[in-house]
């Protein structure tokens, strides 16, 4: 399991820029939503507690109860107390990350490849083509950056312009190998998974 939670944080960490964070915790075939369906259908919150903090516990629980309770008049009410329901347990697990809440968004709603594909090796309890995808784009991401860099720096030519062009290619790929090395030695000391959304 910490294998697997090390390649999903390191995916998130390396691959997706600060600024593109993509969630899925939030979307309604996610597993948060997925988790509180599950409560509900099963009249058991204790499957929805794992993915929020302990000291959220008893929101959760109250919120659950009021769900159960308005799921009973059917229709349009029982569709309502799972949506509250839901909207519930996704806002307190990300305040718990210490991430926002912008409401569910729909199934189809996008999400990272590199969070998808760790979803699914956990679904297949192998980690192997995570592994190797993960590696593959790193080792493209480099290449890519370091292409680039070297091109502007070949084209510098006394020219300020130019040289300029050549810092901001030089400044990209030096951050991301430090990002690359940094996330490595990161999860490599503490295993990792901190802040998936």
């Amino acid at each position: 399991m910490k294998q697997h939670l090390t390649v999903t944080a390191f995916l998130l960490l390396v691959l997706v820029p600060n600024n593109m964070m993509f969630g899925h915790c939030d979307t309604m075939n996610g597993p948060v939503v997925t988790a509180a369906r599950k409560a509900l259908e099963k009249g058991d919150v204790n499957l929805v507690l794992i993915w929020v903090q302990k000291a959220d516990e008893s929101e959760i629980k109250e919120a659950f109860q009021k769900a159960l309770a308005v799921r009973k008049l059917g229709g349009e009410a029982k569709a309502l107390a799972d949506k509250y329901f839901f909207e519930t347990v996704v806002r307190v697990h990300r305040a718990g990350e210490g991430v926002g809440f912008m409401g569910l968004k729909a199934d189809d709603t996008e999400v990272h490849p590199g969070i998808e594909a760790a979803d699914q090796a956990l679904e297949k309890g192998s980690v192997e083509e995570l592994v190797h995808h993960a590696t593959s784009a790193v080792e493209q991401g480099i290449h890519r950056q370091f292409v680039h860099a070297l091109e502007m720096k070949k084209a510098m030519n006394g020219d300020v312009e130019a040289g300029r062009e050549f810092v901001k290619a030089y400044v990209r790929f030096i951050h991301y190998a430090e990002r690359v090395f940094e996330s490595a030695k990161l999860l490599g000391e503490h295993g990792g998974g901190e802040h998936i959304h």
